[in-house]
């Protein structure tokens, strides 16, 4: 099984901050997000479900007081702020901090997630996680995953976009496991692009905020009500250029890992965790001279 030396000590409570009136506030916005948003994806017409499902991503974002920054490296090609073209297939991976990731991956543009088999039955997300049509994967049954692959290969071969945190467990951010290769075998099996993108949490001053991480005896309850009540966080999504598949699922999880960390700033010693050769070469990097946009229930890629 997967695992990760992050606890409860890595987390950042610097941010928890907002008073009573607006926590009410917030945990009113995420129920009021949660009931309707069954009732408006049944009745919006099919042309306009990306960006009806965009703007609820947005308001659940508002709601956990962050803002969402998207940074596209990709060059003139890209298909603009969004993962692919309406219609194109394609692999997403991402490194893995808590369920927040899944609401800014898909404030970007609606996508499909690999995720644990029983988030259906979680609060908040056990809802959204049936709407985006999770693909399921029990990490103790090993003998399953043949059949996650080919579903993902299948869904991506009609179209879909599909994102999967390869390092299968989360981290606190400050720290991260390597990309495990099996679930990029879907994109050889298709002759699929993988889009890498890397994500991370900032807080004001542009340090790395381990508030949203999910680590640890962390409970879902107590990760929700820590995220109502934090502030000046920004979500900060990274769309890393196109990894072609290849042939080998090895060298396609080093090239997208490779992709997907950037140069972040590292605390592994705090983690017990061996730094790599890579590792100990990077440096911190200031954050990005781009525009920082609220979380607002506006379609990404005219705001981001």
């Amino acid at each position: 099984m997967p695992g990760s030396p992050c606890d409860a000590a890595c987390v950042d409570t610097d941010s928890v901050v907002v008073g009573d009136v607006e926590f009410a506030t917030r945990l009113a916005g995420v129920a009021t997000v949660l009931l309707s948003f069954p009732v408006v994806s049944v009745v919006t017409p099919t042309a306009l479900k990306s960006t009806m499902q965009r703007r609820y991503a947005h308001a659940l974002l508002r709601c956990c007081g962050m803002r969402l920054r998207v940074i596209d490296e990709r060059g003139d090609a890209s298909p603009g702020r969004i993962y692919a073209r309406p219609d194109d297939g394609v692999l997403i991976v991402s490194g893995h901090v808590g369920w927040t990731d899944i609401i800014a991956i898909a404030a970007v543009q609606p996508v499909s997630f690999v995720a644990r088999a029983d988030l259906v039955d979680w609060p908040v997300l056990g809802l959204l996680a049936r709407k985006m049509r999770v693909v399921p994967i029990d990490r103790a049954k090993l003998r399953t995953l043949p059949d996650v692959i080919r579903q993902i290969a299948d869904r991506i071969t009609a179209g879909e976009r599909i994102t999967a945190f390869p390092e299968g467990t989360t981290w606190c951010g400050r720290a991260y496991g390597t990309l495990r290769p099996a679930l990029f075998q879907a994109a050889i099996d298709t002759n699929t692009a993988v889009q890498p993108i890397r994500l991370q949490y900032r807080n004001e001053d542009g340090s790395l905020s381990t508030t949203p991480s999910f680590i640890g005896d962390d409970s879902m309850v107590a990760s929700l009500l820590r995220m109502l009540r934090s502030r000046g966080i920004t979500a900060e999504i990274v769309l890393a250029p196109v990894e072609q598949p290849g042939t080998s699922r090895r060298d396609l999880a080093t090239r997208c890992e490779r992709a997907v960390r950037g140069q972040v700033e590292l605390d592994f010693a705090a983690h017990g965790v061996l730094e790599s050769e890579e590792a100990r070469n990077t440096h911190k990097t200031p954050v990005p001279a781009v525009e920082t946009v609220a979380a607002t229930a506006q379609p990404v890629a005219r705001i981001a």
